[in-house]
């Protein structure tokens, strides 16, 4: 199937996409703060310079978008054109993340993935469920969980 714009809308497009304030992030950032919750942002200093760091639970999180770190979910699909630039760039972030979580996990943080279509999509969680449960692990002994939307994903 063709391309629905042209090569230089496209360009523009994929260049207008940035790493950090996506609106998946600023929807859990602004949700955990309205519950009481201090966070630092993006720090350099730890491994995958995680969105949100709590010192004071020891714990971080990553929200990660469906594309661009190859969830399993319905936001995810293989782009048709440039196969093998596109697989060799998602399937090199899944092992980057991988790498930096247990990294920081061996550093003894807690750590927390909220998918993007948890967030949005039509299978995103009824209103402010993923900031809930997100709170609820920030408060728990829990070292490890990801929130995702309400579908089976992987």
């Amino acid at each position: 199937m063709a391309d629905v714009v042209t090569p230089e809308k496209r360009s523009q497009m994929m260049a207008g996409i940035t790493g950090k304030n996506t609106k998946p992030e600023l929807i859990v950032r602004k949700g955990l703060h309205a519950m009481g919750f201090r966070y630092r942002l993006h720090a350099p200093n730890l491994p995958g310079k995680p969105d949100l760091v709590f010192p004071r639970y020891k714990a971080v999180i990553f929200v990660n978008g469906c594309f661009w770190h190859g969830h399993g979910c319905r936001l995810f699909k293989w782009p048709s054109t440039r196969e093998k630039f596109w697989k060799e760039k998602i399937t090199g972030t899944i092992e980057r993340d991988k790498k930096k979580l247990a990294a920081l996990q061996s550093e003894c943080w807690r750590t927390l993935v909220i998918w993007e279509c948890a967030l949005k999509g039509i299978n995103r969680l009824p209103a402010d469920t993923g900031i809930v449960a997100a709170a609820a692990w920030l408060v728990s002994d829990s070292l490890h969980k990801e929130i995702t939307g309400n579908h089976k994903c992987h």
